[in-house]
């Protein structure tokens, strides 16, 4: 018995030996086996699991410890999550990433820890993306560049971007993908979804699974960087008639599945206030050409720029014009939308605007809400129903409201999730969308901005008028359509006239004047 025991530990020894032989030799990261990373996620899964399982065991729903015992665990868990998304990095970076977005859904505890795993994602080494560059367009650095510096303008969780010379002296950014993350991006899906499940099974309340369903349809377009460089064309040209945008130029001759070769286009984030005062550039005037663009993109033309986070979106004064400019960054995810549903889109919101609320009920429910309308109409607009019940363009933001929004997002969780699975999947990225575009705003401190409404406005007719003019043969009919556009066009131009003389200081000074003769 003993030297059969003998045997086996001496086996087991070679066994081991020769095995930490083999991944020393071949110099394999431990983070890159899929046992060790699917046994941290399982691991922070389970602690987590089980600390909201037993924590509250002895404190008494709803008193003032117990509210403060949920908030710490909210915390501790939330950072374990984000602690579990910065080692196992790539695809865990991403999901990470988009919970942190979802100020409606999520306890300001998680959505703050979260958020900064934006700047937080790995970095890959320079003999890593010499390698990616060898094996995608089969040369050497110093053969496709002058000059390729060494330190990342940026690193995010699935690529970092360099700043490199061409030989025929342009700059360029570089843009490639961190070596391992294709390869194991479906398995860390298959990952999140088993774990996602066991959670599930646990607290019923925790409907997730739409969160796996997106990124198991959206990874795969964010990992082809060719993808990326048609959605920038594609944009560019959707967009030419806005002489405020830039979208970089693409170097298809250096830019493969896994590299971007892009014009470098410097900036500062969109959301840095102290930039914008020491370069002179309006917030206001940024915030309208932002909520400009992606009404255009959203209620126009149906293609829609996903991940508007202030990395991806940069402003600048043009070096020749010294006008201001959007620099729109990262075009690996785009939402297409399809027309039916986008009308429906497009009246919900003209509804919410004028505060119509037959039409948001009927146009929530054509989008799926079904009776949870108003929560839809809450979520995606990031109001109370009682501003929802005014018209949200004629209440402004408070941060009341802000408080009681999130109050009610952790109250009435189980519900946003049973709402989050009926809508459709294009439904999803836009509120992802929104959630980003609002967190601009909000920064920039324009929100619910009078001009944005009008704005959007404009294009909710202009899209309305042109499906309107599809669907129909008939010469009149179509210039009744346009009869129409036009007079509630004008309508919205009159009453941005009106707003623009009440707000004025000519205004203010006459009635000042006048008050002083009266």
């Amino acid at each position: 018995m003993a030297g059969r025991l003998l045997k086996v530990s001496s086996l087991a020894t070679v066994v081991f030996a020769s095995s930490g032989f083999y991944l020393y030799n071949r110099q394999l990261d431990l983070n890159d086996l899929s046992v060790i990373r699917f046994g941290r996620a399982a691991a922070a899964t389970a602690v987590i699991s089980y600390d909201y399982l037993t924590a509250f065991r002895y404190v008494e729903y709803g008193t003032e410890e117990y509210w403060t015992l949920k908030s710490k665990v909210h915390r501790r868990s939330a950072e374990r999550l984000r602690d579990l998304c910065c080692a196992n990095r790539g695809t865990f970076i991403k999901v990470g990433q988009h919970l942190g977005a979802l100020d409606y859904l999520l306890p300001e505890e998680y959505t703050s820890t979260l958020k900064v795993l934006h700047s937080r994602a790995p970095q890959s080494t320079m003999e890593e993306i010499r390698q990616v560059i060898r094996e995608d367009l089969g040369k050497e650095l110093s053969e496709l560049f002058v000059s390729f510096e060494e330190n990342p303008q940026g690193a995010a969780s699935l690529a970092q971007v360099h700043k490199a010379v061409l030989h025929n002296g342009r700059t360029v950014a570089v843009k490639v993908q961190h070596p391992n993350v294709q390869r194991q991006s479906s398995k860390d899906i298959m990952v999140i979804e088993v774990l996602i499940k066991a959670v599930n099974w646990l607290f019923p309340d925790f409907a997730f699974m739409w969160l796996v369903e997106e990124a198991k349809k959206n990874m795969p377009l964010e990992l082809d960087f060719l993808n990326e460089g048609h959605n920038a064309e594609k944009v560019a040209k959707m967009l030419s008639h806005f002489p405020f945008l830039k979208v970089p130029m693409i170097y298809w001759d250096l830019s493969t599945k896994r590299i971007l070769t892009m014009e470098f286009l410097e900036g500062g984030q969109v959301n840095d206030r102290e930039y914008m005062k020491k370069h002179c550039i309006n917030v206001n005037e940024i915030s309208e050409n932002l909520g400009k663009m992606y009404s255009e993109m959203i209620f126009v033309h149906g293609f829609v720029h996903c991940d508007p986070h202030p990395g991806n979106v940069l402003v600048r004064k043009c070096p020749r014009s010294q006008k201001t400019e959007i620099v729109l960054l990262d075009h690996g995810l785009y939402q297409v939308l399809q027309p039916d549903f986008r009308m429906d889109y497009c009246r919900l919101w003209m509804s919410l605007i004028k505060g119509d609320l037959s039409g948001v009920e009927r146009y929530s429910r054509r989008l799926g809400a079904g009776d949870l309308y108003p929560l839809f109409a809450c979520v995606l607009t990031g109001r109370t129903w009682t501003a929802v019940n005014a018209g949200i363009s004629s209440v402004p933001v408070t941060h009341a409201e802000d408080v009681e929004l999130r109050t009610n997002a952790a109250l009435y969780l189980p519900q946003i999730s049973d709402l989050l699975n009926r809508v459709p999947r294009q439904m999803l990225l836009l509120l992802k969308t929104n959630d980003l575009l609002r967190g601009i705003e909000t920064t920039l401190q324009t929100r619910a901005s009078s001009s944005s409404f009008i704005n959007m406005s404009r294009c909710c007719v202009r899209a309305v008028a042109r499906h309107k003019r599809s669907k129909t043969q008939s010469r009149r009919r179509r210039l009744q359509i346009t009869l129409a556009e036009s007079l509630s066009l004008w309508k919205l131009s009159v009453y941005e006239l009106l707003l623009w003389v009440k707000g004025s200081m000519m205004t203010r000074w006459l009635c000042a004047l006048l008050a002083f003769l009266h």
